[in-house]
């Protein structure tokens, strides 16, 4: 193997190296994301449910319904808010899905470039292989023909 092959092909390996660790990352963000999204949509459907379960008609003293009222509207804005945070966990997600993709794709093409760098490296070495039997075979049968003469 020449220097020059050497040096491309470790310069690319570290190039894949760095892409690797850069995939592994985003990955581990992508995990993260989801884990905290599916933590967001868990509270948004805690927050409906106890919306659900609460009476649908007030009765009691007034300030029992107020009270009822107030606990109502503070949980209603508080589902408004677990909503938003969700869309923007989606959002979010979706980010970290797009960039791991992109990593993951830009590794693999580092990658494949290495293993065709290595296919072609073999193809030369069975190409030198087979002059070499046939010049090793060319000299044999001309040894032996000028023995033969």
């Amino acid at each position: 193997m020449s220097a020059s092959r050497s040096a491309a092909d470790r310069g690319l390996r570290a190039v894949a190296r760095v892409r690797g660790v850069r995939e592994q990352d985003s990955r581990q963000g992508l995990h993260l994301a989801a884990v905290e999204q599916g933590a967001r949509h868990a509270r948004v459907i805690e927050l409906s449910q106890r919306l659900a379960a609460a009476p649908a008609h007030l009765a009691g003293s007034p300030a029992d319904v107020l009270s009822l009222r107030m606990a109502l509207g503070f949980l209603g804005e508080e589902m408004r808010r677990a909503r938003t945070e969700e869309e923007q966990g989606r959002l979010l997600l979706d980010t970290a899905r797009a960039r791991w993709e992109r990593d993951k794709a830009e590794l693999g093409a580092v990658e494949k470039l290495l293993g065709r760098r290595v296919e072609r490296r073999r193809a030369e070495a069975a190409r030198a292989e087979a002059k070499e039997s046939d010049d090793i075979a060319a000299q044999r049968w001309q040894r032996a023909r000028e023995a033969g003469a």
